[in-house]
């Protein structure tokens, strides 16, 4: 009997993720852990908020089998010859005391500069620093904070159903989100500040996370992309041997892509910005 041979995954030169929250309530960690281990890159891009020290201190943690088997699955990526870079955000801020700090084949900064294959250079940062510019703080924000929690709950309540039933995943909370005119102007004011501060650094783009609003377009000459999150959207950033930006979801569907600007002579390292 002939053996059907093994079909590999695509081989990624960066992948881009963001807002795990491992430890936390609402974390995939499963679905995580199995979009981990079918991955082939050369450098994963951890940008921020991967671990919830902010919610381990504040509430129970939850660690089980599954946040143990993503651990495992970036020590594998790591042996398999991937470069990881931890970009620290709000959640796991503490690790930011260590900036600038080499493991092998890790690196810890506070932002980077991606450079793609084809050339563009692309800003790489969590996103908390544009909070000053897009909230308003009050009590408004603050049942904003406790409702959005809520309505994670609700989520999983919802997508543990559609499990059973066979179903795919799907996000109430991004639905809801997308119906509330205050979360889009929220959103709206959030991808303006962080174009805006590419543009000022005289950059391509922007790489982020941070509001767990997954998205990749082009607006006036510069790349937006946020690669969501693994508390609703379930998505990541990939970038093709060519230079193409893929937003993909945990299944490994393409969302949304950006064709490459041209082929470069020479692939450039990232550096710290």
């Amino acid at each position: 009997m002939t053996s059907m041979p093994t079909v590999l995954p695509p081989r990624r030169r960066a992948v881009f993720v963001s807002d795990v929250h491992l430890g936390s309530k609402h974390c995939h960690a499963a679905e995580f852990a199995d979009f981990l281990a079918g991955l082939r890159c050369d450098r994963l891009y951890l940008v921020g908020d991967i671990v919830d020290l902010w919610w381990m201190a504040q509430r129970r943690a939850r660690w089980g089998a599954s946040h143990n088997r993503v651990v495992e699955a970036l020590h594998a990526l790591r042996r398999a010859g991937t470069e990881l870079i931890y970009v620290p955000g709000n959640h796991d801020r503490p690790i930011r005391r260590f900036c600038g700090l080499a493991l092998p084949r890790m690196r810890v900064r506070r932002r980077m500069v991606h450079v793609t294959a084809d050339g563009r250079r692309l800003l790489v940062t969590h996103g908390d620093d544009y909070d000053g510019i897009t909230h308003f703080g009050g009590l408004q924000e603050q049942f904003g904070d406790w409702l959005y929690y809520r309505i994670l709950t609700g989520n999983q309540w919802l997508n543990r159903a559609r499990r059973l039933a066979g179903q795919r995943y799907w996000s109430l909370s991004e639905f809801l989100k997308r119906q509330s005119g205050a979360a889009e102007r929220y959103i709206e004011r959030f991808v303006h500040a962080g174009l805006d501060d590419a543009r000022r650094r005289g950059l391509d783009g922007i790489v982020c996370g941070h509001i767990h609003r997954a998205a990749l377009i082009e607006r006036d000459g510069l790349i937006y992309a946020n690669d969501g999150d693994w508390v609703e959207s379930l998505s990541a950033l990939a970038e093709d041997p060519d230079g193409t930006l893929r937003l993909l979801t945990h299944t490994g569907e393409t969302r949304a892509l950006i064709g490459p600007r041209h082929r470069s002579e020479a692939m450039e390292q990232p550096r710290a910005a």
